[in-house]
């Protein structure tokens, strides 16, 4: 899959658009340089650089979506022209574009079938998309992996960067692996257990904690 990192710089806001990042973040920063290490040794290196959302969230499930088992140039490349082709990239808008011209933007006939079943789910209401925000994460993601497409992975993505939940651990994330691999096991092999058992240390902030470790793999978001 085209990693996380595709995600966090993909959609530029306008220049006079405010930020659309975590209000907790100089918070979670100060808690995990306190209390891990190795935190403290990476942290300091990326400034005042931190993630950035997307507010819009049939976006960030399309651009998901897009990203899912390619490379990042592969995914930024398709997402470019789809985005030239529905330029405000609305549901209607998607829908009206159509399956045969999805696919001509470098999009395979499954997700094809996967945007435009999202954009479907969206002009239906079939999702409580306006609900989310209230909602607890695995009550999000419950909801998110009914879409065809969306796996916990993507569910995941949605949260850290269009709800920014504080405490989301990817753990299907290969970038979230490795970086954890090579900052805590000196590039050893990392299971799911290992991970977890060094993420015990970054709640209530393992989101911030996943976003450093991205970065230590690739220092400049997309």
């Amino acid at each position: 899959m085209a990693l996380s990192k595709d995600l966090a710089g993909a959609e530029q806001a306008p220049p006079d658009a405010p930020p659309y990042v975590p209000a907790y973040w100089a918070e979670a920063k100060a808690e995990l340089m306190g209390r891990d290490r190795i935190m403290n040794k990476l942290i300091p290196q990326f400034g005042d650089l931190q993630l950035r959302g997307h507010p819009d969230p049939f976006t960030t499930l399309a651009r998901s979506i897009v990203g899912q088992q390619v490379t990042v140039k592969v995914a930024e490349a398709a997402w470019t022209r789809l985005r030239t082709l529905s330029p405000k990239m609305t549901p209607a808008q998607i829908l009206k574009v159509g399956a045969a011209e999805l696919a001509a933007c470098g999009l395979s006939k499954r997700k094809t079938e996967y945007i435009l079943d999202l954009a479907d789910h969206f002009k239906a209401k079939r999702v409580h998309a306006d609900q989310w925000s209230q909602m607890e994460d695995e009550a999000v993601i419950a909801e998110l992996v009914q879409i065809r497409g969306i796996t916990r992975w993507t569910a995941e993505m949605f949260l850290i960067f269009n709800l920014l939940r504080p405490n989301v651990l990817p753990l299907d994330d290969p970038g979230l692996i490795q970086g954890i691999s090579q900052n805590y096991f000196s590039g050893e092999p990392v299971s799911r257990s290992d991970a977890r058992e060094v993420a015990a240390n970054w709640e209530p902030w393992r989101t911030v904690a996943t976003w450093y470790l991205w970065r230590s793999l690739d220092p400049v978001p997309v």
